[in-house]
């Protein structure tokens, strides 16, 4: 017989699980931390909480598997220094984006500067892709691509290259309840579970450009009334190959799971419209190897050489904080493997998630 609800809550780590009426959206994506969606992030108290019971006052934290940068940005707003790594081109473009120490009056002079300069018709629109064929709209593709012209001779190019990245994700041509995974374009009118009515596929995107680099500077600015004077950096490649800025007080991170998301597949439409370096081969855990006994066996290993790798990296004592719903049971033998023992666990109860996989676990 399984475990009944009130054995389940009983086991529940109270300060790591939140209710919604005590979490609320807002919450969960203050500041940066919606400056791009992004699936599979934990959320920001989370780590809060975790570098407050793991993590020395003024430590250096590291995250091997950066993803969108929720822990470094957070390292930031604790007071600690931190590194982090990612394989994927596009996660480590706004992880530097979000961690950068901009200065806000040359920010918001060059958004709002790129942003006239395309409302007066400015840009060239050449240059397509078959993937920008495809999956914009005529007049979606014209505006997206001039603003992406401008983008160049910016100081801040990297933040307007954020924003395009934005408004491509929400004027593809796809349905408003598949932002997340859409397979084929959509070119006709739909009922659109979202919104319980007929809807037709977005056809513009000057309107998305205009509300997201607005947005941007908004957030990019209450972050920076936020963050602490420390020092991080970003790394793009494999942390089980790179050599790493060590020593660090502690990783903490959350690592992919095997054959769920691929992140470079999530985020196409950067990558062919920014040229990015793609390397979804080299993820560990990538989707397209699915779930077989040999996909999960190499992506073991790969978590292994990363645990390695890190290890030699820490401080003596230094401990892993690994944020992860191990439904396949994977991580004892992981663990072990890496050298590691098992200090603590923690059950909390997971109920804030998007799109139309949302549901709760444990």
């Amino acid at each position: 017989m399984g475990a009944t609800q009130e054995q389940i809550y009983d086991g529940l780590d109270a300060d790591l699980s939140w209710s919604e009426q005590q979490l609320p959206e807002r919450e969960r994506t203050k500041h940066v931390h919606r400056l791009h969606p992004y699936l599979g992030k934990y959320i920001p108290q989370l780590v809060e909480e975790l570098f407050r019971r793991h993590v020395p006052t003024r430590g250096r934290v590291l995250d091997p598997f950066a993803g969108s940068g929720t822990t470094l940005v957070q390292a930031l707003e604790s007071g600690l220094h931190s590194a982090g790594v990612d394989i994927a081109a596009f996660n480590c473009l706004l992880t530097r984006v979000k961690t950068r120490e901009h200065a806000p009056f040359v920010l918001e002079h060059e958004l709002r500067d790129a942003l006239a300069r395309f409302e007066r018709g400015e840009g060239d629109a050449s240059d397509e892709s078959a993937y920008v064929q495809e999956w914009f709209a005529p007049r979606a593709r014209e505006e997206l691509l001039r603003f992406r012209s401008l983008v160049d001779g910016y100081e801040h190019a990297d933040v307007l290259r954020v924003v395009l990245a934005r408004a491509a994700r929400s004027a593809r041509l796809t349905t408003h309840f598949d932002l997340d995974f859409p397979t084929t374009p959509q070119r006709g009118p739909y009922w659109c579970h979202k919104h319980k009515r007929e809807c037709v596929p977005v056809e513009k995107a000057d309107h998305f450009l205009r509300r997201y680099t607005l947005d941007t500077v908004t957030r990019l600015r209450a972050f920076a009334r936020v963050r602490k004077a420390r020092r991080v950096e970003v790394l793009h490649g494999n942390a089980g190959e790179l050599a790493l800025p060590g020593p660090f007080d502690a990783v903490v991170t959350s690592p992919p799971y095997p054959g769920l998301i691929d992140y470079h597949e999530q985020h196409r439409y950067a990558y062919e419209l920014l040229g990015l370096d793609d390397r979804r081969e080299q993820e560990i855990g990538a989707a397209a190897r699915g779930t077989s006994r040999a996909a999960i066996a190499a992506y073991g290993d790969g978590i292994v050489r990363v645990l390695d790798a890190c290890s030699a990296a820490l401080k003596p004592r230094g401990r892993f904080v690994i944020v992860v719903n191990d439904r396949r049971g994977l991580y004892p033998e992981i663990l072990e493997r890496a050298g590691l023992e098992l200090e603590q666990r923690y059950q909390r109860h997971v109920n804030h998630r998007t799109g139309r996989s949302a549901g709760e676990y444990f």
